[in-house]
């Protein structure tokens, strides 16, 4: 069976998300005044070789995160691993 790797990317506290702030507003304007904010992130799902340790495949995912799928300036990320 694959391996699959599930990525979430999110800009970190502090940093400015229009997005988010677009959605909040526009919610508490349908009625949805219990939602005081909003943050949009990004899932991203790999799917992983066979044949891949879970040590290898934890390794290979944070360095695609650092490269790539997340900018670590401004965004976190976390991921899980699943067979």
């Amino acid at each position: 069976p694959l391996m699959k790797a599930i990525v979430h990317v999110a800009l970190k506290n502090g940093v400015l998300d229009p997005q988010g702030k677009a959605v909040a507003d526009t919610l508490a304007r349908m009625g949805y005044k219990e939602v005081e904010a909003a943050r949009i992130g990004k899932v991203i799902e790999l799917d992983l070789e066979d044949g891949l340790s879970s040590d290898a495949a934890e390794a290979r995912v944070k360095e695609m995160c650092e490269k790539l799928l997340a900018n670590t300036v401004i965004e976190s990320y976390r991921f899980e691993l699943m067979n």
